[in-house]
């Protein structure tokens, strides 16, 4: 499974600049005015992880194979897009099946780069953004709760959908994200929230855009105040410079580390991003490797074995024998699989072994 992350703020924030830094790409147009962002921005990048190298190095394997993410910029919302303001909302059905959505919130000041709202204040803006969203989910849910309900008319089964989809719009009516519904009957919403991916349904992650004078310092009160709604809220924060970001694209990975330790940094805002994106998503990884290639996928945290090998090819899991697994840890401590049999740390698992992050597995099946 690729991960993909919608990219919404308030224009003007930096959207683009952290787009062009994380995807290492300059390909989406950033200004200092209001709507440069229009047609939505796509790539897709590597995921960093050294455990892949290491394997391959160790397997002595033809090709390196990382996970990656999809990352989607479309154009900055505006209080009363949802009315047709600024570029309206016309633009975010690009991202409604993204897992989750990185909401980027301006937390510097420059009087020389406009803000569409003539101040600087995290919490306000991060309010227009999901009170956009929220209105945008609403008209998505109107539509097909109008027609279900006259079809409910004619077929009563469809009655406990129609009273849950009702639950669901005075829940958003209060100007509160689908995501923090409690509905008994959770079964009732499942075809509605399948067919519309409601964008308050997702997972959210603030990036706090800072200043370049404020990296490796203790958090402005811009970032401790959006830091604090996102408590509040469940949400997690990752603090960047997009600017300082857009300043690696182009350097070696030496030169990148360089960089990074002159700001007192460890990694990139990329790797922290997803990083983060991992942890609220709840996802791990697993490693294949071999003389062929060495290969990282991404699951879910708790998922089985033979639904972990769906990943690779729904063959795999559906005639799913058993998987020889051995940790990472381990694979490298000994050497490779041959070693780690001899010593009886590959283990033979079957149906309902439970994945670990790092697990180095290969499966067995036969269809």
């Amino acid at each position: 499974m690729s991960l993909a992350v919608g990219i919404v703020g308030l224009p003007n924030v930096g959207k683009s600049t952290l787009f062009n830094a994380l995807t290492r790409a300059q390909n989406a147009e950033a200004a200092n005015y209001p709507f440069c962002t229009i047609e939505p921005n796509k790539a897709t990048v590597p995921v960093a992880d050294a455990r892949v190298e290491k394997l391959a190095e160790i397997c002595k394997s033809g090709r390196i194979i990382h996970a990656t993410v999809d990352f989607t910029d479309i154009a900055g919302l505006v209080r009363g897009a949802s009315k047709g303001e600024g570029l309206g909302n016309q633009f975010l059905g690009n991202i409604r099946e993204c897992d989750a959505i990185l909401e980027v919130v301006r937390c510097f000041d420059n009087d020389d780069v406009v803000h569409v709202e003539g101040s600087v204040d995290p919490v306000r803006d991060v309010g227009i953004i999901e009170t956009e969203l929220i209105l945008a989910d609403l008209q998505s849910l109107e539509k097909r709760l109008d027609r279900l309900s006259r079809q409910a008319r004619a077929d009563k089964s469809l009655a406990k959908e129609v009273e849950a989809m009702k639950a669901l719009q005075a829940h958003l009516d209060g100007g509160n994200p689908a995501r923090t519904l409690v509905y008994d009957d959770v079964d009732a919403l499942a075809a509605c929230r399948k067919e519309l991916h409601f964008l308050t349904d997702k997972p959210v992650i603030y990036v706090a855009n800072v200043g370049e004078e404020d990296l490796g310092q203790a958090d402005n009160a811009h970032v401790e105040a959006l830091k604090g709604h996102a408590q509040a809220n469940g949400c997690d924060v990752v603090t960047i410079c997009a600017s300082m970001e857009a300043d690696l694209v182009g350097l070696s990975e030496a030169e990148q580390a360089d960089f990074l330790q002159s700001y007192g940094l460890e990694q990139s805002g990329l790797d922290a991003t997803i990083r983060k994106a991992y942890h609220t998503l709840g996802l791990q990884s697993f490693f294949t490797a071999g003389p062929m290639e060495a290969r990282a996928w991404t699951i879910r945290q708790g998922w089985t074995a033979p639904k972990a090998a769906g990943v690779i090819h729904t063959d795999f899991e559906r005639g799913f024998i058993r998987a020889e697994v051995v940790s990472y840890d381990d694979f490298v401590a000994l050497g490779g699989e041959a070693h780690a049999r001899e010593k009886g740390l590959l283990r033979v698992e079957g149906k309902d072994y439970v994945m670990r992050e790092g697990d180095v597995v290969h499966f067995l099946f036969n269809v």
